[in-house]
């Protein structure tokens, strides 16, 4: 049976959002009070919920077929950041929230976490993960 890689990565970089996002809460505390950390620890929810439906979805579209796989990674990547988009602008209009410190909270994190997860896989720090050893 084929591992879940896809589903594996996006529970490492929640994980990671366990460390990332508290700081990314705080410089926001800081730069902008308690409603900029409010509004950075939503938008740190919202990308961390993208990247979990993301491995959820290209873990069950790869147990299916390599077409499948392939329509989800590039329709589900671009469905994904349309969701993203429309869960910060209905959050944004229903609360009055910091959409500064939301909108830079969000991207932070996604780079963030993105490009620590990569880091990881680089340095093959995720042994478990079978096609990196």
């Amino acid at each position: 049976m084929r591992p879940d890689v896809e589903a594996g990565l996006a529970r490492h970089i929640a994980r990671r959002a366990i460390v990332v996002g508290p700081l990314v809460v705080a410089v926001a505390w800081i730069a902008r009070g308690a409603d900029g950390a409010v509004a950075a620890a939503i938008g740190v929810a919202i990308v961390v919920g993208n990247f979990l439906l993301s491995g959820l979805m290209l873990s069950a579209a790869a147990t299916i077929s390599l077409t499948l796989y392939h329509a989800a990674a590039l329709i589900g990547f671009l469905l994904r950041l349309v969701l993203i988009t429309v869960v910060m602008l209905l959050v944004a209009h229903l609360f009055e929230i910091d959409r500064i410190a939301f909108g830079v909270a969000a991207v932070v994190s996604y780079l963030v976490l993105l490009t620590l997860e990569a880091a990881a896989v680089v340095r093959r720090g995720e042994r478990e993960l079978e096609w990196t050893s």
